[in-house]
């Protein structure tokens, strides 16, 4: 998710796989780059499911891999089939190429 061109997104097609969340500044800039040590940004990513429904596996920070704290302490394990998922992450810059992130699932249906 290039965060300088938005920090909501809405994908209105239905999933069709699972897939990877790397948030980066945008091609050419990174995160890491755009944020001082203890800055954040929140982003949202609405994404509407079929009948069959998917959910993000991999989460990524200028291209390294992040295990993400979800809300409730459980990350999603599926999608919410016939549903509009919105997932909504606070990336906290902790240090250089540091980051903490912060994870929410909501279904709206």
């Amino acid at each position: 998710m290039d965060v300088l061109t938005a920090s909501a997104w809405y994908y209105t097609s239905n999933a069709s796989a699972n897939w990877t969340f790397n948030f980066r500044g945008n091609s050419g800039t990174t995160l890491n780059s755009v944020l001082a040590t203890n800055d954040s940004i929140t982003v949202a990513f609405a994404v509407t499911q079929g009948t069959t429904a998917y959910y993000p596996t991999v989460f990524q920070v200028d291209g390294t891999s992040v295990t993400p704290k979800w809300l409730g302490g459980t990350a999603p394990s599926a999608g919410n089939a016939s549903s509009v998922d919105l997932y909504t992450f606070t990336i906290i810059k902790t240090a250089s190429a540091t980051f903490t992130v912060l994870g929410s699932l909501s279904q709206f249906k």
